[in-house]
């Protein structure tokens, strides 16, 4: 078969109206291993259940002293071992391949549906729970293909193929295992109706426990700084009680399945049904001898039905709970086919509202930004400030009112387009646990050389901190940068931005961890960078507002004034409560001060 790359670019089309729907649609991708590993599973149950009729052949041929006979079964007998021992090992290894690629591309169809996700979404979502439904989840699928779905077809088969033996033997034969078919069907039936429930509710509370244990470890600094070990204790003790009741119920009802008991009994009413035939000279003892042993292969089916069951509903179970992740409404359309140019970076807020939920946090926004202008959003927090620069590239989309970048609507441009223009510092630092190198070419992807790198380190003021470093740029700086110190990582996340050359570039308080002296050298390298680009700079540094084209004050969602700095000190009450006392400041004691504002 043609390999296929493993790429998130990718798209699915898959069933996911069922879980049964979503599973048999990935299923069937591979339609050719599907059918080999039938062949193969139906030719290993067929030779294993001639074995049992060479078996009582035997018998049949001492009792005559057949000894040529004797000699053909015994050859017989060792070609069909071998052969069904390599039929075996290829449909066993067919059927790893299957449950092997259905498992990838679930979980590369899972990742491509979050990475489309949009950030309300995300909001809506805790972390733990979704890792829970990524792996273990992901890993109850892999196992309801291999060993579920495996040991149950094989098992079927296996069932199926001695029905047919034991009619071949003798028709009179199939009396008892026959009832006993259906007797176990209609008890295998009413044992899934019931563990169904069980084993979702086992699955659901899994991602409950995990999603407390992930913010417990994820917030440990809270949890010790406040004393809240027991608190959290406690959470995590009341949540993993559940998981064991609902693990226990499900253990109880593995307990009283019925065909085991069945099977005993069947075996028995076997013997007796084939030793009345025997006494009243219609079958031989070989065929007593080979229907006993065919009698006794039906022990598969019957012990792996509660094992192998029990994995394909928690299999099904987690696919519903992966499909439900999936079908979640995203309220973001990326619009594939939307414009697609080079932007010019003129911005336009028309009567722009937004809120999370009921909550209202920007209340009819208008403002224009031309390209090239350095836009400074100050006031206090929880006013709106991020919330607005998060409208520009579509981290969350308008309720009310229009977002225009070039004159056209956010939402009517192709979403990477837009947002492959878009470079955003935020003030909360995330690095990738990977080298710097990577860290910085982040944006830009693998077409960022060495030098493009190092020059954006350099006008971030990073390279000679990245030098001092034993690995030089291919320091590896831990997760979310943890070997780096604030004021670090802002700067390895400016010359991400400044690396991908963006037509608008929004700074959220990105100075704010960089001591004054390095804030300088950055200011200069940034005044360089931005001319001819729209900027968004959300600040409380003085320094920043005063050089800004215009500045937007924010209070309550709402814009109060908009002009620049000399205007708004003329004008507007907030604006010159924030900022007059900076006028009579020494410069060393403005920045001071500055840090002591309030930003979002």
């Amino acid at each position: 078969m043609a390999k296929r790359e493993f790429t998130v670019t990718n798209e699915y089309h898959y069933n996911t109206s069922s879980p049964t729907r979503w599973i048999i649609s990935h299923l069937f991708r591979y339609k050719f291993l599907i059918i080999t590993f039938i062949v193969l599973a139906l030719a290993t149950n067929t030779l294993y259940s001639q074995l049992r009729v060479f078996t009582g052949s035997a018998f049949d041929a001492v009792l005559q002293h057949n000894e040529g006979q004797l000699v053909f079964i015994a050859v017989a007998m060792l070609a069909s071992i071998l052969l069904c021992a390599c039929v075996d090992l290829g449909a066993r290894s067919v059927v790893q391949l299957l449950g092997s690629r259905f498992a990838r591309d679930a979980r590369e169809e899972l990742y491509i549906s979050l990475l489309g996700k949009s950030q309300t979404f995300h909001n809506r979502q805790r972390v733990g729970d979704i890792m829970a439904r990524a792996a273990n989840d992901m890993n109850q699928l892999q196992d309801m293909v291999v060993p579920g779905f495996d040991v149950i077809f094989d098992s079927f088969s296996s069932m199926a193929v001695v029905i047919i033996y034991i009619g071949l033997l003798n028709p009179q034969l199939l009396l008892v295992p026959v009832l006993y078919v259906i007797g176990f069907l209609i008890a295998l039936y009413f044992y899934s109706r019931t563990l169904n429930p069980v084993s979702r509710k086992l699955r659901e509370q899994f991602g409950v426990t995990n999603a407390v244990l992930n913010e417990a470890i994820s917030g440990i600094e809270v949890v010790k700084s406040t004393s809240q070990e027991e608190q959290e204790k406690q959470k995590f003790a009341e949540n993993a009680t559940k998981y064991r009741d609902y693990f226990v119920r499900s253990g109880q009802i593995q307990g009283r399945y019925l065909p085991t008991l069945l099977f005993g009994i069947a075996l028995a009413l076997c013997f007796l049904h084939g030793l009345f035939l025997l006494l009243n000279h219609q079958i031989t003892l070989g065929t007593l001898v080979s229907f006993m042993a065919l009698a006794g292969n039906l022990r598969f089916v019957t012990d792996m039905s509660t094992w192998s069951f029990n994995l394909v509903q928690l299999g099904v179970a987690g696919s519903k709970r992966i499909i439900d992740l999936m079908k979640e409404e995203t309220e973001l359309d990326e619009n594939d086919g939307g414009y697609q140019g080079e932007m010019q970076g003129d911005i336009v807020f028309e009567n722009v509202s937004f809120g999370y939920g009921t909550t209202p946090i920007l209340k009819n926004v208008s403002f224009h930004a031309k390209p090239g202008q350095t836009i400074a959003i100050v006031g206090q927090t929880g006013s709106g400030k991020s919330t607005l620069t998060k409208l520009v590239n579509r981290i969350y989309d308008a309720q009310q009112g229009r977002v225009l970048i070039d004159g056209k609507d956010v939402r009517q441009w192709n979403l990477d387009s837009l947002r492959s223009q878009i470079s955003t510092i935020e003030q909360d630092i995330f690095l990738f646990s990977r080298s710097i190198a990577e860290n910085i070419a982040y944006g830009f992807g693998s077409k960022a050389d060495q030098a493009a790198i190092e020059n954006a380190a350099k006008d971030a003021q990073a390279h000679e901190f990245i030098m001092s470093f034993k690995e030089g740029y291919n320091t590896v700086v831990g997760e979310r940068g943890v070997m780096l110190s604030g004021g670090q990582r802002q700067r390895i996340a400016i010359a991400r931005a400044l690396l991908t050359d963006p037509r608008i570039l929004i700074l959220d308080d990105s100075t704010s961890a960089i001591d004054s002296a390095t804030e300088d050298q950055i200011q200069k390298a940034i005044k360089r960078v931005l001319q001819g680009r729209t900027t968004l700079l959300i600040t409380h540094r003085l320094s920043q507002i005063r050089w800004a084209d215009k500045v937007l004050v924010m209070r309550n969602g709402a814009l109060i004034d908009q002009g620049t700095h000399d205007e708004l000190m003329e004008r507007c009450d907030t604006y010159r409560r924030i900022f007059s006392h900076y006028d009579s400041a020494p410069a060393t004691e403005q920045v001071e001060k500055a840090t002591a504002v309030g930003g979002e």
